[in-house]
């Protein structure tokens, strides 16, 4: 037999469900009005492109038979692909929302989360039991921040392999060739790779972000240990005392993280007043 408790999840999840289902339509029902009303537009052009070239080029001869093929094509493919989406919108009922609206889904879909939120406002969990369950889910957060992590290192090896490689076929070039004119164009290029590289190691500082996600991952897995095995500072003998603080710390944690990001983002004048 269920629990109201479990009873109450399975709703809450019902209605997540249903808001991905939502969103996901408005998506495929933008790409099926995006084909009914593109591909007509589409097929005219073609059209007026085919009757404009004979008309301004070929006016006292034949058009070749290449040109005339492959405007032909198009505008068979063209004229099928838009027989196609019409009849599944109004005669085949092959999509599922024929005849609708994205408004209207958008409203369905604002209507949706209006009651998502008046549900889960009704049966809030205790602060205690939320504290639980945010420590539960930090690993998923951890695995993010260590991905970008090595993402961004990687990048950043990358870049500087291409700028010692580059920096050093410059000099090599210049040796060879000398004088270096008949290596004119390698050396600019060479050029051209290590001015673009440097200039993007220091805009997008790939290190710097790969370095602070790696210490808000690893500083959130040790608080997260910490917890578990009840060491300092989570030794206290209130378990919902223990979950508050590590639910603080942690969201202190990722607020410094997102700050180190914005200040990455901003010029070195701006980084400098933020300091």
């Amino acid at each position: 037999m269920s629990t109201p408790s479990t009873t109450t999840t399975d709703v809450l999840i019902q209605h997540r469900r249903d808001i991905a289902d939502l969103k996901q339509r408005i998506k495929n029902r933008r790409l099926q009005v995006l084909g009914l009303c593109g591909t007509p537009i589409f097929l005219a052009l073609t059209l007026l492109a085919w009757a404009s070239l004979k008309i301004f080029i070929w006016l006292d001869s034949d058009t070749p038979t290449a040109i005339n093929g492959v405007f032909f094509a198009i505008a068979a493919l063209s004229a099928l692909a838009a027989f196609a989406q019409f009849w599944a919108e109004f005669y085949g009922q092959v999509w599922e929302d024929s005849e609708t609206s994205v408004r209207e889904l958008r409203l369905d879909l604002s209507l949706a989360e209006e009651h998502h939120i008046l549900e889960t406002r009704r049966h809030t969990p205790p602060s205690t039991d939320r504290q639980a369950s945010y420590k539960e889910r930090l690993p998923p957060e951890v695995v993010r921040l260590r991905m970008e992590s090595r993402h961004y290192r990687r990048l950043h090896l990358l870049m500087q392999w291409l700028l010692f490689v580059t920096s050093a076929a410059i000099s090599a070039v210049t040796a060879w060739y000398d004088p270096p004119q008949p290596a004119k164009g390698v050396l600019i290029c060479l050029g051209f790779t290590v001015t673009v590289i440097t200039a993007a190691a220091g805009y997008f500082k790939p290190r710097e972000r790969a370095f602070n996600l790696q210490q808000t991952a690893d500083s959130i897995e040790q608080h997260a240990t910490a917890l578990e095995l009840g060491i300092a500072p989570y030794n206290a003998p209130d378990e919902a005392q223990n979950l508050e603080l590590f639910a603080t710390t942690v969201e202190g944690m990722r607020a410094e993280q997102r700050m180190r990001e914005q200040q990455l983002d901003q010029p070195q004048q701006g980084q400098q007043q933020v300091i």
